[in-house]
């Protein structure tokens, strides 16, 4: 599988590039794509924000077998959750899925570069089918409408054991 990382004209360059480096850290087969527009079937004039779903949506039909789609942006992003129509999320991945997306939008702007990346591959592991986990310091602990991020260290040993077995590469386990 090779990731594809797809930056949205309204994320800076700078960020993908750090951004990148982090993903190749663990799973070095990564491509950048050029820079594109949001898509506008996704703009959600009420709230002047973004629809997570139909960003992957759009994202999903550019991407093919074996490969795997992160759009980046900075725009804000939303998605339906329970009886809440529009709740904005820091980015939404589906499992299994071909794409995903992360946002900076609702990210401290102290640390924010390290708290995006732990996003992007919280929402990487969902595409690879991980689910939730319910340790703390885990990237994919569910964010429980907060931000969670700086409490998260790593991927805790079941985790990483599972993206292992996706031929994601670790040091250690």
């Amino acid at each position: 599988m090779t990731i594809l990382v797809q930056p949205f004209k309204d994320f800076n360059p700078e960020n993908t590039a750090k951004t990148v480096e982090g993903i190749r850290n663990i799973y070095p087969n990564v491509k950048i794509l050029e820079a594109i527009d949001l898509p506008d079937n996704a703009y959600y004039r009420d709230r002047n924000r973004y629809r997570a779903d139909s960003i992957i949506k759009f994202l999903s039909s550019r991407t093919q077998e074996g490969f795997v789609t992160i759009g980046l942006t900075s725009k804000d992003i939303s998605v339906t959750k329970g009886k809440i129509k529009d709740y904005g999320v820091m980015g939404l991945g589906y499992r299994p899925g071909k794409a995903c997306v992360a946002s900076e939008y609702r990210l401290d702007k102290k640390n924010s570069g390290e708290q995006f990346f732990k996003i992007a591959i919280h929402e990487l592991g969902h595409t690879q089918g991980l689910k939730h986990c319910p340790e703390k310091t885990c990237f994919m602990r569910d964010a429980e409408g907060r931000n969670p991020t700086n409490e998260e260290k790593d991927f805790c040993k079941k985790c990483k054991t599972f993206l292992i077995n996706k031929n994601w590469k670790f040091n250690s386990i």
